[in-house]
C-alpha cells in the first residue's frame, strides 16, 4: 500500500500526463490544466494575465512548452505559499 507521499507524487506525475503533449505543456495545455486542477488559486488571481506570466516564469529553457522539470517548480512554490499560510493559521488559532 503506497504512503499518503508516494500517492502524492503518483497524482503529480498522472495530473502532468493527462494535459502534456508529448510530454510537455503548451501555454493552452498549462492554462487548461491550471483551469481544471488549479481553479481556486486561478480564482484568487486578480491579474486576467497571470497564466502567461506563469508560463514564462516556467519555461526556465525559453523553448515555449513546460516540460514535467519545469512544472514541478511550479506546484513547489504553491506548496511552500500553502504551508506558509498553514503555518500561519497555527499562530493565529495558537495551535502549534
Amino acid at each position: 500500500m503506497p504512503s499518503d507521499l508516494e500517492t502524492a507524487m503518483e497524482t503529480l506525475i498522472t495530473v502532468f500526463h493527462r494535459y502534456a503533449k508529448d510530454g510537455t505543456l503548451s501555454r493552452k495545455d498549462l492554462r487548461d490544466l491550471m483551469n481544471v486542477e488549479l481553479s481556486n488559486f486561478l480564482k484568487c488571481q486578480k491579474d486576467p494575465g497571470a497564466v502567461d506570466k506563469i508560463m514564462k516564469d516556467l519555461d526556465a529553457n525559453g523553448d515555449g512548452k513546460v516540460d514535467f522539470e519545469e512544472f514541478v517548480s511550479l506546484v513547489v512554490g504553491l506548496s511552500i505559499a500553502c504551508e506558509q499560510c498553514y503555518q500561519m493559521h497555527l499562530k493565529k488559532t495558537g495551535k502549534k
